[in-house]
């Protein structure tokens, strides 16, 4: 196969990728930002102290991050008839990776929650700032870094997942790879695909990890000027009490 036969497979494929992957990523964060925090605030100790709800909602998010992606896939495929109207092509493959991730990254964000340094939330707290201020001016922003990390690795664990989507039907660099390079013998059309997320997969991680030290730089969770994010935390009380 030549190059000019290769690039609008490969433009293709790292589009459809790049489709599946943001979609499902955007949806992860929105799904398990909440749920990383909930769990934070039900455990013992917490905000919302629910011992029962804490640890039914870890279980649960505990089954489905110990289930393989594939057997998710296979498992969910009635539910993703039902939301997309089929069960192959990338719109099908967000389902299932979005579900997969949602899990994985409430519980990247319930250990970045918990690494907040609890005299900042007793500091809001005693100005008579609720739950909601301390979860939107103190537990979120003190642990920005940290989420940003997480969400990168999210977003690199889903390129992987998208990958093994792509070997029952749905579309992106994995399809390639499995498609022409392995049953087709197309090995160099193979090799450039595992190049091409190589790539793509390295470009994510130093974006992220340049994002995260800029926030810890600029004062966000562990920064060097704790007492001025107090003082602004405190502060942002006044719009509650």
């Amino acid at each position: 196969m030549t190059w000019s036969e290769m690039q609008p497979l490969l433009s293709q494929a790292c589009w459809d990728t790049l489709y599946m992957v943001g979609w499902s990523t955007l949806i992860a964060v929105l799904g398990g930002l909440p749920l990383g925090v909930l769990l934070v605030l039900t455990d013992r100790g917490g905000l919302l102290q629910n011992v029962l709800a804490n640890k039914v909602i870890g279980q649960i998010v505990n089954i489905a991050r110990s289930m393989p992606f594939i057997i998710l896939m296979v498992a969910l495929m009635n539910f993703t008839r039902w939301i997309t109207g089929t069960t192959i092509g990338r719109e099908a493959a967000i389902v299932p990776l979005a579900i997969g991730a949602i899990p994985f990254f409430a519980r990247l964000v319930e250990t970045a929650v918990r690494e907040v340094d609890g005299g900042l939330v007793e500091a809001v707290q005693s100005m008579g700032g609720n739950t909601w201020t301390v979860v939107r001016k103190v537990l979120v922003p003190e642990s920005l870094p940290s989420l940003i990390s997480s969400t990168t690795t999210t977003i690199v664990a889903l390129i992987g997942y998208s990958a093994m989507a792509g070997t029952v039907g749905a579309g992106g660099l994995g399809d390639i790879a499995i498609r022409y390079g392995y049953q087709r013998f197309e090995t160099e059309l193979m090799w450039i695909t595992v190049a091409i997320l190589a790539v793509v997969i390295s470009l994510i991680q130093f974006a992220g990890d340049y994002a995260a030290r800029t926030l810890h730089r600029r004062g966000g969770h562990s920064g060097p000027v704790p007492k001025l994010r107090l003082l602004k935390a405190s502060a942002a009380t006044s719009d509650t009490v």
